[in-house]
């Protein structure tokens, strides 16, 4: 599938019942293959939650220092980054995941969001399976 297909298919989920706001989704990968493209868009598959994309620019603009020392993958493990990749997905691998709760931890200690509880929760549970956290961007 490609980037077109993703954006058409964001558009019909919308069309479907969504309310329309620019989301980011996170999940938990319960098989992890290297040099695999993980491109597709599949909420479902990965159990991912939804945060705002507002909450997710505030993140990124207000804690870029910390979430760019946490070291991730865009779409295929042969693609080192940093932080998230706000347009495309991000696979954040075990080892950087308790730095990445700490940085929601801290943010949310400010925002007090709901939305930050529950990725807070997701990013704790994929640490206690050693799995990697997938996030689709907008």
């Amino acid at each position: 599938m490609d980037m077109g297909q993703n954006h058409i298919i964001k558009i019909l989920h919308i069309l479907a019942g969504d309310d329309g706001l620019a989301k980011h989704e996170f999940g938990i990968a319960d098989s992890f293959e290297e040099n695999k493209w993980y491109s597709d868009y599949e909420p479902e598959k990965y159990n991912c939650i939804s945060v705002s994309d507002d909450m997710v620019e505030e993140l990124i603009i207000k804690y870029s220092k910390e979430l760019n020392a946490v070291k991730s993958y865009f779409q295929i493990s042969t693609q080192p980054g940093t932080g998230l990749d706000y347009c495309g997905v991000t696979l954040i691998p075990p080892e950087s995941l308790e730095q990445l709760r700490k940085v929601i931890i801290m943010a949310n200690s400010h925002y007090q969001s709901q939305e930050l509880e529950l990725l807070i929760e997701k990013v704790s549970e994929a640490i206690n399976e050693n799995k990697y956290l997938i996030h689709y961007g907008i």
